[in-house]
């Protein structure tokens, strides 16, 4: 076998430990009684000490010196660049770093919900104390080897090539139009009369009608499965991909629209490329393109007038009220809100919740402000954005999102550079599909076969730039994203 041979079937092997993990993570997540909890953590700390070890070994690098200088097709060298990416990345950590901040990150986890629901800022910071202690000490490893911010060192975990002085530049543009467009969405659709869900919509009625949902989206059950929990999110691997949502039986609007957004994660891990599977170019290329392919799914086509067609024609196998009727649920699908959710926020709302989050957290990790410095920010932020306070008000503030409980800093901007991917995917696509007779037919084939050709199947063999350069002849380009929410919600 070449030193090229040996990376790639080293790489399979951390990939079956990184299979059983995800699953392990799910079930957690999922299904596991409480009970489990200390015994869970402890396993998955032992599992990720293994995978680190097996990450580490220090006949690696001899193998990826020799594999550079052998004759590797464009493709080969794209995957050794992200082996070798990844086994840099972790050969920055100590191990007992690893084991510390996955023992922190699940005990944190797991008391935060309940904690949340208790409003218990005072108990969940005893815990949220270490992770962030644990996170700053992997920042500034990260930063000195990287040779940048804490923050910007976090932030290439999740969106390689990506800086905060980016990301200031993007969204200090978008706080120029942000907020006046959100005010004026609200006065035109303040005559607007809308029916809102005003029933008992049971969850296994609700469940039903996501299943047929996500069949209509070409969700493939023969290797993945939908369940609920506490967080939406979509984990698995992609020969078994898990998608959960949450249900109340007061109303359907987010369950429904969660399960939209977690099958377009799906359908993108569905859709990468099988011949580099178990390999990191077999990968999604970044959270922010993963994010894409969800907000593609949930907003750009998920929330137009053609498949909102869909959704009321698929309901009446399950429901029978006058919420379902496509012109209502058009104008429920569209409402422009502030509020303090940001899983329930609508999509023009949806981007001053990141940046604010974008804000905190970047501070946080460059030793700005302390952790217990974020209520209060927290607080002072929504309400400059958003024009509400949350002081006191922990589990609709600071205490909402699961991921600052594990340590994933840097992950927020991937939402709203996905969304603005997505816009401008669609804008691209557009330009040789039809895309609204496609989603009138409920025959979606041709808009997963542009995602497929362009996006899916690429994995990690391009950076995101090229990526996205190549799908639509640009890099990214916020503008996309501006007109598209100035057409749906002022014209």
């Amino acid at each position: 076998m070449s030193a090229f041979q040996k990376l790639i079937a080293h790489s399979k092997k951390v990939s079956h430990f990184d299979h059983l993990a995800s699953i392990v993570g799910w079930d957690q997540a999922a299904v596991m009684p409480a009970g489990g909890a200390e015994a869970r953590s402890n396993a998955i700390a032992e599992l990720d000490v293994h995978i680190h070890s097996l990450m580490t070994q220090p006949h690696l690098g001899d193998l990826f010196a020799q594999a550079e200088e052998e004759p590797l097709s464009i493709n080969e060298k794209a995957e050794l660049r992200e082996m070798k990416r990844d086994w840099q990345q972790s050969n920055l950590l100590p191990e007992a770093l690893v084991q510390a901040q996955s023992l922190a990150g699940s005990k944190c986890e797991h008391a935060w919900r309940t904690q949340r629901g208790d409003n218990d800022w005072t108990g969940f910071e005893k815990n949220w104390a270490e992770v962030v202690k644990l996170s700053i000490e992997e920042a500034q490893i990260r930063a000195e080897a990287n040779g940048t911010t804490p923050y910007d060192a976090m932030l290439d975990i999740y969106e390689p090539g990506t800086t905060s002085a980016s990301l200031d530049t993007l969204f200090a543009d978008v706080k120029t139009w942000l907020p006046s467009m959100i005010d004026e969405a609200i006065e035109k659709q303040r005559s607007s009369n809308i029916l809102l869900p005003n029933s008992h919509y049971p969850t296994e009625k609700q469940k039903a009608l996501g299943l047929e949902v996500m069949q209509l989206l070409q969700f493939d059950f023969d290797h993945g499965r939908l369940d609920e929990s506490v967080h939406p999110f979509c984990g698995g691997v992609p020969t078994d991909v898990r998608i959960t949502t949450r249900y109340d039986e007061n109303e359907f609007v987010q369950s429904l629209m969660g399960i939209v957004h977690e099958t377009g994660h799906a359908r993108y891990e569905q859709g990468l490329p099988k011949s580099l599977a178990d390999t990191p170019a077999g990968q999604a290329r970044s959270m922010g393109i993963h994010e894409s392919q969800s907000l593609f799914f949930e907003m750009q086509m998920g929330r137009s007038q053609a498949f909102i067609e869909h959704l009321a024609r698929l309901a009446t196998n399950h429901f029978d009220g006058p919420e379902f009727a496509k012109a209502n649920l058009a104008k429920i699908y569209t409402k422009v809100e502030k509020g303090y959710i940001r899983v329930d926020a609508d999509e023009l709302t949806y981007p001053a919740h990141v940046i604010l989050r974008y804000e905190i957290e970047r501070d946080l990790m460059n030793g700005v402000i302390q952790h217990t410095d974020v209520p209060e920010l927290w607080n002072e932020k929504m309400k400059t954005y958003l024009g509400l306070s949350t002081e006191g008000n922990y589990k609709n503030g600071c205490m909402q999102d699961i991921h600052w409980t594990d340590g994933s800093f840097g992950y927020f901007p991937s939402y709203t550079l996905g969304a603005m991917y997505a816009a401008q995917f669609m804008a691209a696509m557009k330009k040789t599909v039809d895309v609204d007779a496609a989603i009138f037919s409920g025959d979606l084939t041709p808009i997963f076969t542009w995602l497929g050709d362009n996006i899916w199947s690429k994995g990690s063999l391009l950076s995101t730039d090229d990526l996205v350069s190549q799908a639509t002849g640009d890099v990214l380009n916020a503008e996309h994203f501006k007109t598209h929410l100035e057409n749906r919600y002022l014209r």
